[in-house]
């Protein structure tokens, strides 16, 4: 049985308004000065994490997922891995967009996930905004304010900071405006429908797609605001904060300043180390982990203890 976490190797994607934080922050390798998305822990068909440490080296996420559900608690896993961890560099505003839940990404786009998310603030610059939500009361006037243009009128900005926390359910419109770095936790899926993207062309001078009709389908209306539940707990020289606990997934952020037994769980945790350094001791190992590292501490590793000073973002099912 596999009794060390399994370390991942992140899975860069470039977009249009990426930057060249993610190698600034946590010294990433990054392909390029518009690298948007380092897909952390990933077992999406668009960007599979692969393992990097233990028997299992070499082989995708896909590949353990599906031939050693014991690592995550299961006899057999017959769906998709459930969840995707990403560290995003908005060095530019995101699209303003939409994404589906699972009913209409079934419906729309043949996939089975639709994609609630959620965002933890890394790093960002003073006055930096998100878009989060719209000011329509029905469809009919969201419709007229978009035929209109009147795009200040309709979105929902609100200021952020480092360390702030937002989720991002699925059929919320929403954007991640210029110069922050979130780390995202969400539904496996890459399903986006843009409805405003402020004219923006690619280097060779194209509009990129827009999905009105998409976006208008399956965006919430009125908008919902979430009112998010933080529950700190401090377990000797541990002090986790959980974020949310929802449907897909429970996210928490962990400071550690020492030694710890970490309490045994029946699943599997994600885990991405935001800041510091440490080691995770395991009856037969001990890993050296530093900030820029993601990994899975699988259901089967037994007993364990992590040693060090150390931030981290948890999620589990």
């Amino acid at each position: 049985m596999y009794k060390e976490p399994v370390f991942l190797k992140p899975v860069f994607q470039e977009r249009i308004w990426g930057g060249g934080k993610l190698q600034e922050l946590f010294n990433y390798d990054i392909p390029s000065q518009t690298t948007g998305e380092a897909w952390v822990i990933s077992a999406h068909e668009n960007g599979p994490s692969i393992v990097m440490n233990g028997e299992l080296q070499g082989k995708s996420l896909v590949d353990v997922w599906r031939n050693y559900p014991q690592l995550f608690g299961f006899e057999t896993t017959d769906s998709d891995f459930p969840l995707l961890v990403k560290i995003l560099d908005a060095n530019d505003q995101l699209s303003v967009q939409v994404h589906p839940d699972d009913h209409y990404a079934k419906e729309l786009a043949q996939k089975p996930y639709g994609k609630t998310e959620c965002w933890y603030i890394l790093d960002c610059e003073e006055n930096a905004e998100i878009i989060i939500g719209h000011q329509a009361q029905s469809r009919e006037e969201f419709q007229q304010l978009v035929t209109k243009g009147e795009w200040q009128k309709l979105f929902q900005s609100i200021k952020v900071k480092k360390g702030d926390f937002v989720y991002v359910p699925s059929g919320t419109l929403h954007s991640i405006g210029k110069g922050i770095v979130i780390l995202e936790t969400q539904q496996s899926s890459d399903i986006t429908f843009r409805l405003y993207d402020y004219d923006r062309v690619d280097p060779k001078g194209k509009k990129r797609e827009l999905h009105l009709e998409e976006a208008m389908a399956v965006m919430t209306c009125p908008h919902q605001q979430v009112i998010q539940d933080n529950l700190k707990q401090q377990l000797n020289n541990l002090e986790s904060t959980r974020l949310i606990e929802g449907e897909y997934f429970t996210v928490y952020h962990w400071i550690l300043g020492g030694k710890v037994e970490v309490p045994l769980t029946t699943g599997f945790l994600l885990v991405s180390v935001i800041n510091g350094s440490g080691q995770i001791v395991t009856e037969e190992s001990v890993s050296t982990v530093k900030k820029g590292d993601n990994f899975i501490v699988p259901a089967t590793i037994g007993e364990y203890f992590i040693d060090g000073n150390l931030e981290m973002i948890v999620s589990h099912t």
